[in-house]
């Protein structure tokens, strides 16, 4: 049985679950989320474990030194993601994508060299484990507005704004 561990860390945008193994973020997500992070985790590990722990390798500090305004830190946080081939290109374009900025689900759908797959990337968006730190929250809808966060849209506007994206100057649906 897989051995993981967490940490349960309160932030602006409330109790943020933080799950290690032994080297690696391997699941970042909001406490209201918790059966949604389960699903994930035993889908990829099957059976697994977790035990407390406080701030696995320094992530917990991190997480909350980006809170406090360190918005680069987190872009070294080593990560576990699993998933399928296309749905790790995803992601880790997602961390390409340097704070303060934001594409469309087209955009990145482009970047990987499949334009036509912003289907297919909103959809890894969606399964993501890692919120946050691998930054699905910095995707758009085509015409610039706040779509689809598994944390929710207000988590999404806050996010954003955090990092000095103006969102009076995207889309629609603001």
């Amino acid at each position: 049985m897989r051995e993981l561990g967490i940490d349960r860390l309160e932030s602006a945008l409330g109790t943020l679950l933080i799950v290690a193994d032994e080297q690696r973020l391997c699941a970042l997500d909001y406490a209201d989320a918790e059966e949604r992070m389960t699903c994930l985790l035993r889908r990829r590990y099957g059976d697994y474990r977790l035990s407390e722990v406080t701030d696995p390798h320094g992530f917990s500090s991190r997480i909350r030194a980006y809170f406090d305004g360190d918005i680069g830190c987190l872009d070294t946080i080593p990560v576990s993601l699993g998933g399928t081939a296309f749905q790790q290109q995803v992601w880790t374009a997602l961390r390409a994508i340097p704070p303060g900025s934001v594409l469309s689900y087209g955009q990145l759908a482009a970047r990987l060299g499949q334009p036509r797959a912003y289907r297919a990337v909103g959809m890894s968006n969606a399964l993501n484990p890692i919120a946050i730190v691998v930054p699905c929250h910095r995707l758009l809808g085509a015409d610039g507005s706040l779509t689809g966060y598994a944390g929710g849209l207000e988590r999404k506007r806050w996010l954003l704004r955090h990092e000095g994206v103006k969102l009076d100057t995207l889309g629609t649906g603001n």
